[in-house]
């Protein structure tokens, strides 16, 4: 149904309503629809055709493009939001990153004072929470889907038509090409390169950089022959010549 392709709408409300919160500065542009509960800031800009749902939160100067959807509790601050983007229930996008240094007297915040920036046609899943960035900005490529409960960190930049699947984290200032694939429960180091293309197997811890065009999988992630090969040694190990043969031959009975 072409209705399903768009988060469901719990009312039939259009245009501002009169029980939203909107700042007199902000820009709505005809079509828009912001629901009751809603509250949008000083100096935001809301496109035609995008919603913003009964309790979502859009901060102060955020712009959102046209024929967007914001969720039903989703916070939205500190970001430029492309056309056709949808944003879940209770995402998270444009808060601190984690930013702290060591003092004498404890830990001292860094001030954050990047932005995100989102192109089109990126969907972000429920209770994702996507940091602003600390001096250069959090970036999202066009097309890229993220699914629910990810964790991206500060000055990330993600590349185009990624998909980056639930319970997984990307730590600070790492770079992710276009097309690269991560699966559900990957832990991600700060600071490293994922080239175009490559594909991380779930439950993966990445520590290092990866090439372009690559499996990899494991903690360490690795190539996944070497992974495989590892799995296949270990099972030996545990069970014999017999298991071996089977991990080698993906599990089929011998």
């Amino acid at each position: 149904m072409p209705s399903a392709m768009r988060p469901l709408r719990f009312t039939s409300a259009t245009g501002v309503s009169k029980a939203a919160i909107v700042h007199p500065s902000a820009i709505i542009e005809d079509g828009a629809i912001v629901e009751a509960g809603a509250v949008v800031g000083a100096r935001a800009e809301i496109g035609e055709g995008t919603v913003i749902a009964s309790g979502a939160a859009i901060g102060e100067g955020t712009r959102i493009g046209r024929n967007c959807d914001i969720g039903h509790g989703a916070t939205v601050q500190h970001a430029l939001i492309g056309n056709h983007v949808i944003i879940h229930p209770s995402a998270s996008i444009g808060q601190d990153g984690f930013g702290y240094s060591a003092g004498p007297r404890g830990l001292v915040k860094i001030p954050q004072i990047g932005r995100v920036i989102i192109q089109d046609h990126v969907e972000i899943g429920a209770s994702t929470t996507i940091d602003r960035g600390a001096l250069d900005d959090t970036v999202i490529g066009e097309g890229t889907k993220i699914d629910n409960q990810v964790q991206i960190a500060h000055n990330v930049r993600i590349g185009r038509h990624c998909v980056i699947v639930s319970q997984t984290g990307i730590a600070g200032s790492t770079t992710l090409g276009d097309g690269v694939m991560i699966g559900g429960a990957c832990a991600v180091n700060g600071h490293i390169t994922i080239g175009d293309g490559a594909q991380i197997a779930a439950m993966s811890g990445v520590a290092s950089h990866v090439p372009a065009n690559v499996r990899w999988a494991g903690i360490p992630a690795r190539p996944m022959n070497g992974f495989l090969r590892d799995v296949a040694d270990a099972n030996a190990r545990a069970f014999g010549k017999t298991g071996r043969a089977r991990m080698e031959k993906g599990g089929e009975e011998q």
